[in-house]
């Protein structure tokens, strides 16, 4: 009996050495992925947001995720601005790293060296002392709206901050347990639309062209030279792309293991034909930040453009877009901004691209984001912003013909009402699977209107 435990015993030893050699040497990809999310998760949340590691670590990236991410564990270098992730505290390391100005870039090789900074050319305009929102940060509470903001079923799970603006004033706002009006919060998927107004700017100043095609020379000779930038924003370019989350897909390898995301996008082949086929894709939207930035001569240049074009002329002193390791603006998933800033950047869409007498935005072009596009049967619109949302599509019920939508991963939602003159922003950390309808608030903030 002494032997056969000894035998065994040795064997239990072999075989923890080889499991611990396997993750140490070649740990599988899906845990390097699940590395990379959460460095990069907790480092957007230390140096923008100025949360506390272990409570993003713990709230953020573990609760609401897959049961693997509970045995992570992260250590951040506050001299380096960098943190490291690894599993069960040995293995797959991910690696996150802050710049000011391009926030949190995922690092898949651990290097730092090569992290462009932005050099803005102005500061946003700090706001007024006492002024009302958007010149200042004072609201004009309805009462009404604000009660029903303040509902805790209409509200959703996991709010972290809602704001309401009805002409062009801030009426109602409330947050959640440990954030405020001076939290900047992840807008995810929403950061799409934002990557299409930089497109309509550069359309403004006659640099880009959304009829064009022959985006990219290494596309000469097959049918992706046929994509317009049009095709693109609107989602139809016919480019394959899987945007499963939870597993090692496109879109998460693109996030966590690819140094140059725009470039993973581009090499993607047709999977059908450009036009007929709606296929949501963050490597889309990535490969559009992509295109504008190319649209200048100097990168320096393309990296101060959010700030200096948009984000300054507006007062969104939070706003920050965050780069890959090769400088590309992840135009698809990465920006940070409070919810008064988010409100603003939804203010600015409501009037057309105006914004203090100023025409920032072609004449027509929010209109031209809100067309239907055919391939999408009208749920998406050309601009990257949804037509259709949980089932509540625009001109159906309460909801007016001109509603649209902002929509972001793990419940951001931005819904925008032109003829009403109103935008809600909802944020927080609401995973689908609790079942959070954001149009029920929506609905009610509508009908309250009437």
């Amino acid at each position: 009996m002494g032997r056969v435990l000894r035998i065994s015993g040795a064997a239990l030893v072999l075989i923890a050495a080889g499991l611990f050699g396997w993750l140490a040497l070649a740990p599988p990809e899906l845990l390097k992925i699940g590395d990379g999310y959460a460095a990069k998760i907790v480092c957007s949340n230390v140096f923008i947001a100025g949360r506390d590691a272990q409570a993003v670590l713990a709230d953020d990236v573990q609760a609401p995720g897959h049961p693997l991410l509970k045995l992570i564990s992260v250590a951040v270098d506050s001299e380096k601005q960098m943190v490291t992730a690894r599993i069960l505290g040995f293995a797959a390391a991910g690696y996150a790293a802050y710049r000011p100005g391009t926030g949190c870039t995922s690092l898949p090789d651990g290097d730092a060296s090569a992290l462009a900074q932005i050099r803005t050319a102005a500061a946003a305009p700090a706001p007024l002392p006492d002024a009302t929102w958007p010149e200042g940060e004072g609201a004009q509470i309805d009462p009404a709206l604000q009660k029903l903001i303040e509902d805790g079923e209409l509200a959703g799970p996991g709010m972290r901050a809602i704001a309401v603006i009805r002409d062009g004033r801030l009426v109602a706002e409330t947050y959640g347990q440990g954030f405020d009006r001076s939290t900047p919060l992840l807008g995810w998927s929403m950061t799409k639309s934002v990557t299409a107004a930089l497109i309509g700017l550069r359309v403004a100043g006659g640099h880009m062209d959304v009829a064009r095609a022959g985006l990219l020379p290494e596309w000469a000779g097959d049918g992706r030279a046929r994509i317009t930038l049009a095709d693109l924003m609107g989602m139809q370019s016919g480019l394959e792309f899987n945007e499963n989350y939870g597993d090692v897909t496109d879109v998460t390898r693109m996030l966590y293991r690819e140094k140059d995301m725009a470039a993973y996008a581009a090499a993607k082949p047709l999977s059908s034909e450009t036009g007929t086929d709606f296929r949501y894709s963050s490597g889309t939207s990535t490969l559009l930040a992509k295109l504008w930035m190319q649209t200048f001569d100097a990168p320096a240049a393309a990296l101060a453009y959010p700030h200096d074009a948009l984000f300054s002329p507006l007062g969104m002193r939070s706003a920050v877009m965050e780069t890959d390791e090769a400088g590309t603006f992840v135009g698809s998933s990465y920006m940070y901004a409070t919810a008064h800033d988010w409100a603003r950047f939804a203010q600015f869409l409501l009037q057309d691209g105006v914004w203090k007498g100023q025409a920032m935005l072609p004449a027509g072009y929010v209109a031209f984001m809100r067309t239907p596009t055919k391939a999408s049967g009208g749920k998406y619109g050309q601009g990257q912003v949804w037509l259709e949302e949980n089932g509540v599509r625009a001109g159906t019920g309460r909801f007016p013909a001109d509603s649209f939508w902002m929509l972001g991963h793990d419940g951001q939602a931005i819904m925008l009402v032109p003829s009403l003159k109103l935008a809600v922003v909802r944020l927080g950390l609401t995973p689908s699977r609790l079942g959070y309808d954001v149009q029920k608030l929506n609905g009610k903030i509508i009908e309250a209107l009437d």
